[in-house]
């Protein structure tokens, strides 16, 4: 299923010293704000500093990103995505390298639509801080990375994927607008990244799931069946953080009642129905827990932890006196899919 296109367009990256600030950035890291905030424990993840194997990597996808996102910021969208907006291709040239932006204006206008600022999503993805890597218990040969502020998780796709992606985006946009509560993963943006006459490298953007993290304990990704559904926890005290999946959930019990019940039933049948209907398979429910402070338990309380999307009014949308998933007692949840 090939990608639609109208042939790819060639621009030199808008802001050239966007490659020169990654070169710098490790020197540039004395002020306040960076000490204050890299003495936050980040368990589990490592920053990807000079001395990493993926470092010249991901100093090119920000320098690319930050160059890409910069057009969208000096041509916004002033309505919503046409037919030729989703099959966009832009690459940018850099020293060494190029990015490709695949059918940006359309995800430029879903990330507004979302309530997300081009300068906020620029300055995560940009070269302000090192990405983050963490280790991953998936099967599949991707590379995973976070955003300095953990805040957007970057995945390497695999080419048939992304075409399948794209073929499907003005479908999942338009779902996400009739259901801006959904709980299908927030992709963001699709790329590629070539250095010199080497091969393409594909990678997507999502929201994380598991954003803001600070006080998340557990994290799991349940699929629905037992084969091969098993992690090694981490041992007692250890810094990793390992996404568990369904047998290690085994004992574990979730407990909804009304509203809450009857929409989180409710969406999961109008995002499964819509996975159907594109004839996805793959898919997980990614299921975080934090302990709720004294404060915080009982039925009449209402300061828990929001999921990090936005929810609009709707006839669909959760209680606004509680997040969409929440036992009202010891924990609170986020759920999410992920659409392959």
């Amino acid at each position: 299923m090939a990608a639609p296109s109208p042939g790819p367009r060639e621009v030199l990256a808008p802001s050239p010293e966007a490659g020169r600030r990654v070169a710098t950035s490790s020197s540039s890291r004395g002020g306040l704000l960076w000490r204050l905030r890299d003495k936050q424990p980040r368990l589990g993840l490592f920053e990807i500093d000079p001395g990493h194997e993926l470092h010249r990597l991901t100093c090119m996808m920000q320098a690319g990103l930050w160059a890409a996102i910069q057009v969208s910021i000096d041509h916004p969208l002033l309505g919503p995505p046409t037919e030729e907006d989703f099959s966009e291709v832009m690459t940018q040239v850099q020293e060494g390298f190029e990015l490709g932006t695949l059918a940006g204006p359309a995800f430029a206008w879903l990330r507004h639509s979302l309530g997300l600022a081009e300068k906020d999503y620029q300055a995560s993805l940009g070269p302000d801080g090192p990405y983050l890597q963490f280790l991953s218990t998936s099967k599949s040969k991707a590379s995973f990375f976070l955003s300095h502020d953990q805040r957007f998780f970057l995945k390497t796709q695999r080419r048939k994927e992304v075409r399948a992606l794209l073929a499907h985006l003005p479908r999942y946009v338009q779902h996400l607008q009739r259901h801006p509560h959904s709980l299908l993963a927030r992709l963001l943006g699709v790329h590629s990244l070539r250095v010199a006459r080497g091969k393409k490298k594909y990678f997507v953007i999502m929201q994380s799931v598991f954003y803001p993290a600070s006080r998340i304990s557990e994290r799991y990704d349940i699929k629905g069946c037992e084969v091969s559904r098993w992690v090694d926890p981490a041992p007692e005290g250890s810094p990793i953080i390992l996404v568990l999946k369904d047998l290690n959930f085994q004992g574990k019990t979730i407990y909804l009642a009304g509203p809450q019940r009857s929409w989180l039933l409710r969406q999961m049948e109008l995002d499964t129905a819509f996975l159907r209907e594109l004839n996805v398979l793959d898919y997980s429910l990614l299921v975080a827990f934090h302990c709720l402070h004294k404060d915080e338990r009982g039925p009449g309380s209402s300061l828990v932890l929001r999921t990090a999307r936005t929810l609009r009014s709707s006839p669909l949308a959760p209680p606004s006196c509680c997040p969409p998933l929440c036992n009202g007692n010891c924990h609170a949840l986020q759920a999410d899919h992920e659409l392959h």
